[in-house]
C-alpha cells in the first residue's frame, strides 16, 4: 500500500481521486450490443452468450424444476443464512415506509404527497469470479416490499448454462418470478429494450463490470432509469492508537479481494499503527484464496497519516467512501460528523462484511466519491412519490395576485390567463 504522510489540504484533491475509468472507450462496442438485442431479441442473446460467455442457452427463463433442483443443491445451513438474512433486510426496510402528507399550505390550498411503487423493475446479479446471492437479497427485499408489479432477474449462467443455487434460492425466497439466465451487456439491453421472453422494465438495478456499467450509462440517457453511477468497489477504515490492526487487515482485504480495480484506504492518526497493519496485512493475504485479486487491488490502496481527527474526518468527508469503518475510541462522536458515506460501520466489531450480508442495511451503494449526492439502495429507490394539489374558489382568490405577478415576471401569458379566466368569472361559478 502506498503511503502518505501528513498530506497538505491542496493535496486531498488528487489522494481522494479515483482512478479513472473511461467508459466511453466502451461505447461503441456497448451499443453494437445494446442494437442487437434491442432489433434480435432471444436470438441475439443466445448469440451473445454464445460469444461472450461460450454457453449457448435454449430457454431463457429458469422454470420450477431448476428452482427446485437449486434448492437441492443448498445445505440447511446455507438455506438458514440465507432467510436470517432475508429477515433482516426485510426488517430494516420495511421501516422506511413513506406515509402520506398532506398539508393545507394556506387557507384553499390543500397539496398531498404520496408514494406508489415501480411497476416494473430489473435487478442485475453478477456471476462471474462470485456468486453475489447476497446482492439478490439486497434488491429484491426491498422491491417486494414496495409492491413492485413485475420484478425481473437477470444474471449469467456457468459455462454449463447452470445458475448457481444460491442466487435462485435468494430468489425465490424474495419473491422473485421472473429469473432469466442472461449477463453482461445483452441482460442491460433485455431488461431496457424487453425481448420476446425477457419483459421491459422501467428502471435498472445492481453492480457489475465495466461493460454492465457501460451499457446501464448508455440506456440511462434515453431509455430506462438506473440506480445510481457505479464504479470498483471501496472501504475507508478511519483509526486511531486504540484500533486492532489484525481487524483493520482484515477489514481492508475484505474489500480488497472483490477484484483488482478495488480500493482500501486507511486514514489513521497514529503512526505507530501503520507497521502493525503492513504486517498482519501479509501475514493474512498468504490465507487468502483470492490473494492475487487482493494484492493487486492493495498495489494501488493508500495509508493516509493525519496529525489529528479534525483532519481525518475533513479528508473523510472529502473522499466520500461506499464503506466507511471507524475504528476510534470516539468512534460515535465522530459518525455524527460523517457527512458523506454509502454506509458506516462503528467500532471495533462491525466489520464491512455485516453489511455486505445481514445486518439488515443495503449494501448497494455509491462509488467513486458519488456518496456527495447519492444515497444508497433503500426502499425509496424502488417507489416515486406524486404530488396533489387542489384548490377551492377561495383559495385561488387568495393565491391569484402571486399567481400573476410571477407569470407576468417569467413573460408567460398563458399561465396569467389560466388563472385569471377563473377569477374573472367566479361570481357565476360559485
Amino acid at each position: 500500500m502506498n503511503i502518505i504522510k501528513y498530506p497538505s489540504r491542496d493535496r486531498w484533491e488528487d489522494l481522494t481521486r479515483r482512478a479513472a475509468i473511461d467508459f466511453t472507450l466502451l461505447h461503441e462496442t456497448v451499443r453494437i450490443v445494446l442494437d442487437k438485442v434491442r432489433r434480435g431479441g432471444d436470438e441475439a442473446i443466445r448469440r451473445c452468450g454464445e460469444d461472450f460467455d461460450k454457453v449457448r442457452i435454449g430457454t431463457l427463463r429458469i422454470g420450477r424444476e431448476e428452482l427446485a433442483e437449486s434448492s437441492e443443491l443448498l445445505s440447511d445451513k446455507e438455506k438458514d443464512a440465507l432467510r436470517v438474512a432475508a429477515e433482516n433486510i426485510r426488517a430494516f426496510h420495511a421501516a422506511q415506509r413513506f406515509n402520506e402528507i398532506t398539508v393545507e399550505t394556506m387557507p384553499g390550498v390543500v397539496c398531498r404527497q404520496k408514494a406508489v411503487p415501480i411497476e416494473k423493475v430489473g435487478l442485475y446479479v453478477p456471476g462471474g469470479t462470485a456468486p453475489l446471492c447476497s446482492t439478490v437479497l439486497m434488491l429484491a427485499v426491498p422491491a417486494s416490499l414496495a409492491g413492485c408489479r413485475e420484478v425481473v432477474l437477470c444474471t449469467p449462467p456457468d459455462t454449463t448454462g447452470k445458475v448457481h443455487p444460491a442466487i435462485l434460492f435468494a430468489a425465490e425466497l424474495s419473491g422473485v418470478r421472473t429469473i432469466c439466465k442472461v449477463g453482461g451487456i445483452q441482460a442491460i439491453a433485455a431488461m431496457a429494450y424487453g425481448t420476446e421472453s425477457i419483459p421491459k422494465v422501467y428502471k435498472i438495478f445492481g453492480p457489475g463490470n465495466r461493460y454492465v456499467t457501460a451499457a446501464k450509462q448508455l440506456i440511462s440517457i434515453a431509455d430506462t432509469a438506473i440506480d445510481m453511477p457505479a464504479g470498483p468497489s471501496e472501504v475507508e477504515v478511519l483509526a486511531d492508537s486504540s484500533a486492532n490492526p489484525v481487524f483493520i487487515a482484515a477489514d481492508l482485504l475484505s474489500q480488497a479481494e472483490h477484484g483488482v480495480d478495488s480500493q482500501s484506504l486507511l486514514v489513521t492518526t497514529d503512526e505507530a499503527l501503520i507497521p502493525a497493519v503492513l504486517r498482519c496485512l501479509d501475514e493474512q493475504l498468504s490465507r487468502l484464496p483470492r490473494r492475487e485479486f487482493a494484492a493487486q487491488a492493495l498495489a494501488h490502496s493508500r495509508i493516509v497519516l493525519f496529525r489529528d481527527e479534525n483532519e481525518a474526518v475533513d479528508f473523510t468527508n472529502a473522499y466520500a467512501p461506499e464503506h466507511l469503518i471507524i475504528q476510534t475510541v470516539n468512534y460515535k462522536a465522530l459518525a455524527d460528523r460523517i457527512l458523506n458515506a454509502g454506509s458506516v460501520f462503528l467500532g471495533s466489531f462491525t466489520p464491512e462484511s455485516v453489511g455486505d450480508y445481514a445486518s439488515g442495511v443495503n449494501h448497494t451503494l455509491p462509488t467513486r466519491g458519488y456518496a456527495r449526492a447519492y444515497s444508497g439502495v433503500n426502499l425509496d429507490s424502488f417507489m416515486k412519490k406524486i404530488t396533489f394539489q387542489e384548490i377551492t374558489p377561495e383559495g385561488l382568490i387568495r393565491l391569484a395576485p402571486t399567481l400573476c405577478t410571477l407569470a407576468t415576471c417569467e413573460q408567460l401569458e398563458g399561465h396569467r390567463a389560466a388563472v385569471t379566466c377563473r377569477t374573472d368569472n367566479f361570481t357565476e361559478l360559485i
